[in-house]
């Protein structure tokens, strides 16, 4: 009778242990996470702000958003494809420690410039609907905070997210195989994505020369490239009204030019992609094309309902 007493006895004490000790590890790996990201939540408030002019202010402070449509010639399997772009662009309060919109206002918000950006368009008998998210402080003093990317045809749907801390994290989501659900970090270099954000703010600070260039998450998911740095040559041409602004990457035969307005807020008035489209016999190099169509500012958010259906066709769409 003693020793099945001194068995349970025994039992309950290793029992006991095993648990404090797996708990106090499980609070250990959480105290070091959550230091981590407070620490770069806290680098990121405390980088110096570039002053905001007061035209910067009442245009991207005024409570909309920017609403601009384009024609989009989009190359895809080796042939051009017709459809409509959209550019968002809007201000709003962000998290640095959770990354996602501020619900409320408080010290510790970052004001970003967010860009949303769709493309429609069909291949065939199926239709493509992607969309690019990324969020850039309006102080211009970082890389971009966050970005994502999302791509829906018939044939499966795929996601990638970027989050800026300590290395940048992506984490990856897709229907294919050799792609299906992935996690990495990647060293910090320029992010293509968040080029269309800075010209907006500050052109005239946009990176020239030779420099590492991390690719859309657009073009790295649908050609299935490695996601990683590249050499690029990155141009900035003006004249007295438009600048044209280039991304060329030459082990991946592609470039990128974008044409913005010299002058204050910087209106993208179109923008070519070149680079090699299809697979096997059908590869050949095409240049897609976006052509603006018309630019609005709205508080799009607060028109959902059905008598607002016409401002869609005052934007082309």
């Amino acid at each position: 009778m003693f020793k099945k007493w001194l068995k349970l006895e025994l039992s309950a004490v290793l029992l006991a242990a095993t648990v404090t000790i797996f708990n106090s590890c499980k609070d250990k790996s959480n105290v070091v996470v959550n230091e981590i990201a407070l620490n770069n939540e806290s680098s990121l408030k405390k980088l110096p702000k570039k002053q905001l002019s007061e035209e910067f202010k009442a245009y991207w402070y005024a409570g909309e958003a920017e609403i601009t449509s384009y024609k989009l010639e989009q190359a895809r399997y080796g042939e051009m494809r017709e459809g409509t772009a959209v550019l968002i662009y809007v201000t709003e309060p962000f998290l640095a420690l959770k990354q996602t919109k501020a619900d409320k206002n408080n010290p510790d918000n970052i004001p970003v410039l967010k860009l949303n950006s769709t493309k429609k368009y069909l291949t065939g008998i199926y239709p493509y609907s992607i969309m690019n998210s990324s969020f850039y402080p309006v102080y211009d003093n970082s890389h971009a905070i966050k970005l994502s990317f999302s791509s829906q045809e018939w044939c499966g749907q795929t996601y990638s997210q970027l989050n800026n801390r300590d290395k940048f994290e992506v984490m990856s989501h897709s229907y294919f195989e050799n792609e299906a659900d992935s996690e990495m970090l990647l060293e910090k270099n320029i992010l293509e994505n968040e080029l269309w954000n800075k010209l907006r703010i500050n052109p005239n600070g946009l990176p020239i020369g030779t420099k590492k260039v991390i690719p859309s998450l657009e073009y790295i998911r649908l050609s299935h490239k490695e996601l990683k740095a590249y050499d690029a040559e990155l141009t900035l041409n003006s004249d007295e009204q438009f600048s044209t602004y280039e991304i060329s990457y030459p082990a991946l035969k592609r470039s990128i030019k974008i044409s913005f307005n010299v002058n204050f807020p910087h209106e993208i008035k179109g923008w070519t992609e070149t680079y090699e489209s299809g697979y096997g016999d059908n590869k050949k190099v095409l240049t897609s094309r976006a052509t603006k169509i018309k630019s609005i500012k709205s508080p799009y958010w607060q028109k959902n309902s059905n008598q607002f259906l016409p401002l869609r066709d005052s934007l082309g769409l």
